[in-house]
């Protein structure tokens, strides 16, 4: 089956992550990555850091979260659209498996689409209440 335009318009390459994010399927997000993505983590976040290629991301990132989070989910919610650029603004859900302790918190992401794939993204949240919540 081929791709129409709508199907890599950015918002819907974005929601498409979201989605092969939310079911675990580290394949059908990195389908969504460009081969040079630059992905960011914001400074005080676990794993922050700039990663690169479709299996650094998902090795560096959603793995690593999955490792030290059950449930971690980000629920999109609102998203802003200016060209290339796709502002979503989401939450995260998770409970540490060492604290055991909740986390529920706001999050803004802002990816940058060409081409039908995520090239660039960078994260922004409240740090500290994920520290909080992987601390004892």
């Amino acid at each position: 089956m081929g791709l129409t335009p709508d199907d890599t318009a950015p918002a819907t390459v974005v929601r498409r992550q979201y989605l092969a994010s939310a079911a675990g399927d580290l394949a059908a997000l990195r389908a969504t990555l460009a081969p040079d993505v630059e992905w960011t983590e914001m400074a005080g976040f676990p794993l922050a850091g700039t990663y690169r290629t479709p299996d650094g991301v998902t090795t560096n990132v959603m793995e690593k979260l999955a490792q030290d989070w059950d449930n971690w989910t980000a629920h999109d919610d609102t998203y802003v659209v200016d060209g290339e650029n796709v502002v979503v603004l989401a939450r995260y859900t998770a409970t540490h498996r060492t604290t055991h302790k909740p986390l529920n918190v706001r999050v803004a992401h802002h990816f940058t689409v060409r081409g039908g794939l995520i090239v660039r993204f960078e994260q922004f949240t409240d740090t500290a209440l994920v520290r909080d919540a992987a601390t004892e």
